[in-house]
């Protein structure tokens, strides 16, 4: 269990801008020879802006944003899919994981990343069934197959430095259609991001020792729940016990003005 914590809007915006530039060596080169107002403003074009309040999937994009940065960050990972540049037009969210990053873990060795990310009002039981079957679905055969084929055919690989001869060979082998899933399985892990509204955040002004107890043990708990409803629901998947899970519970004091202000900026760059 990983947890991040702002408690008020002006440093989880910092963080924001920190996470946005999390891209691959391509977009890095057109930021360069274009200016980062072109490629921004691509980007902003096809994004899915739903400005209805009470619409569940309000702010998604947001929480695909922050993993990449936490992805980048934390983990070490290297994005091989910017699922954000490729969505297809403004009405679709970027298909398959919400991230798809690797991590090297030897000269030889890497771990494969697939990202579930959602932005919600709130963590209670209810919301959690709902992220529980969408990673479920996403550990389909035909979904992992079809996540498997976008990485090598639409990823950066090849570019990356970090990445020695072998293991770009060794990865691309790994996934490539001939391989069984059960190969792929003991290498895959799924970091679970839950950006969320939180009244214990809400009614704080400083990064106390008193609420940083509170928190640890309200996601404490609400990791808890999660996971037992997840292992009830998903122990039909196989070698689902080589998968790692990783949630990561990021709270907000307020979910309303952090995404109004990023559907103003993007739809500015849209214009």
């Amino acid at each position: 269990v990983l947890c991040f914590s702002f408690v008020n809007c002006r440093h989880f915006h910092l963080f924001f801008h920190s996470a946005h530039p999390v891209i691959l060596k391509l977009e890095r080169k057109a930021l360069i020879d274009e200016g980062e107002d072109s490629i921004l403003t691509e980007a902003a074009k096809n994004l899915r802006l739903l400005e209805s309040e009470n619409d569940i999937g309000r702010g998604s994009e947001i929480a695909e944003i922050v993993l990449y940065g936490i992805m980048k960050h934390h983990y070490k990972a290297l994005p091989v899919v910017p699922k954000i540049f490729y969505k297809q037009n403004t009405q679709d969210n970027a298909k398959g994981a919400d991230s798809v990053h690797i991590v090297v873990e030897g000269p030889n060795e890497f771990s494969l990343w697939f990202g579930e990310s959602k932005f919600y009002d709130s963590i209670e039981n209810a919301r959690l069934s709902k992220v529980i079957e969408s990673v479920k679905d996403s550990l389909s055969l035909s979904k992992l197959k079809k996540e498997n084929s976008i990485i090598t055919s639409v990823s950066d690989i090849n570019k990356f430095e970090e990445l020695s001869s072998v293991l770009k060979e060794k990865i691309i082998k790994s996934l490539s259609q001939s391989e069984s899933i059960d190969n792929i399985k003991p290498l895959l892990n799924i970091p679970i991001l839950l950006l969320h509204e939180c009244k214990i955040t809400k009614e704080e002004t400083h990064l106390s020792q008193p609420y940083m107890d509170s928190i640890k043990k309200f996601h404490r708990e609400r990791a808890t729940e999660y996971f037992r409803k997840q292992i009830n629901k998903c122990t039909d998947i196989d070698l689902y016990s080589e998968i790692k899970f990783h949630i990561i519970l990021f709270p907000v004091p307020e979910k309303t003005p952090i995404v109004d202000n990023f559907i103003a900026k993007a739809s500015i760059l849209r214009q």
